[in-house]
């Protein structure tokens, strides 16, 4: 496969070499022909933004200042993160809304996801929570955001 755009039944992205990647699925995997970054950059644009606005959204929401937790696509709460530097083109990216509990393996961490598949991650445990809790972070702020622009529109609504 040459194409794929992130959608709400994508788990993560592996890579298998610099230029291919594993694409996990609810029900299907896929090997795709891209780097797992080109995926996110590609799915990005995808849903109307680049990766370097989501980046910057991101660093402006969370005041987080690498690695950062990526939201895809916002009505559907599309958030991934990055196992390692996005520098190094070999970093997997993991679904956090997908996750249903993930635990050390040796070295390595176990995901396991909501549809019970699981998969073997090479990032450490403390790396994997920290990415968890700070991608966390993103969606809790995006929460607070929609729930303000929500309150407001109550309020413009009820003046008029």
């Amino acid at each position: 496969m040459e194409d794929y755009e992130i959608n709400s039944a994508t788990l993560a992205i592996i890579p298998i070499d610099e230029k291919t990647s594993m694409v996990y699925e609810e029900e299907e995997n896929y090997v795709v022909k891209k780097s797992s970054n080109s995926i996110i950059k590609n799915s990005c644009e995808y849903y109307g933004s680049t990766y370097e606005g989501r980046c910057i959204g991101t660093k402006t929401l969370t005041g987080i200042k690498g690695k950062y937790p990526i939201i895809i696509e916002e009505s559907r709460n599309i958030i991934f993160f990055p196992t390692a530097s996005i520098r190094k083109n070999q970093s997997s990216w993991i679904a956090l809304n997908k996750i249903k509990k993930y635990s050390k393996y040796k070295n390595i961490s176990n995901v396991v996801f909501k549809n019970e598949k699981s998969l073997k991650i090479d990032i450490t445990y403390y790396t994997l929570e920290n990415q968890i809790l700070r991608a966390n972070l993103l969606s809790a702020k995006i929460l607070e955001r929609k729930e303000k622009l929500y309150q407001q529109s109550i309020l413009d609504n009820n003046k008029k």
